[in-house]
């Protein structure tokens, strides 16, 4: 069997830090309190009452600049999740599509300090 990665022990490290995101989005989800949908983040980020942005990959460019560029004035975390936002949803434990969520309170999750060193 013909490996692609040539470092085999790189990519299993990956997989398990985004196992441990997603974990860490469901304990969120579950246990603090969590505001779902675009418009919710961009309004979060002008106010800046949130701890966390999270934004999917395939979020709307114009929508993702708008929710950046307020996070960066407001100086909130904003997370780009490498999924698309059927798998972030999936993450949080919902049967639709979320393209951003912004986390006000993680309740039990360790979320933060999982993405601390992973701003964009």
């Amino acid at each position: 069997m013909i490996s692609t990665c040539p470092l085999p022990h790189l990519r299993r490290r990956t997989k398990r830090q985004v196992a441990d995101i997603n974990k860490a989005l469901t304990i969120a989800v579950k246990t603090g309190k969590v505001l779902f949908g675009a418009n919710n983040a961009l309004k979060s980020a002008k106010t800046g009452k949130v701890r966390l942005i999270v934004v999917a990959s395939n979020c709307p460019e114009v929508i993702q600049k708008g929710i950046r560029y307020h996070c960066e004035l407001s100086k909130v975390p904003l997370f780009l999740y490498k999924g698309a936002s059927l798998e972030l949803g999936r993450a949080c434990g919902k049967p639709f599509l979320v393209s951003a969520l912004s986390i006000r309170d993680p309740g039990d999750s360790e979320i933060l300090n999982l993405v601390a060193g992973r701003n964009v």
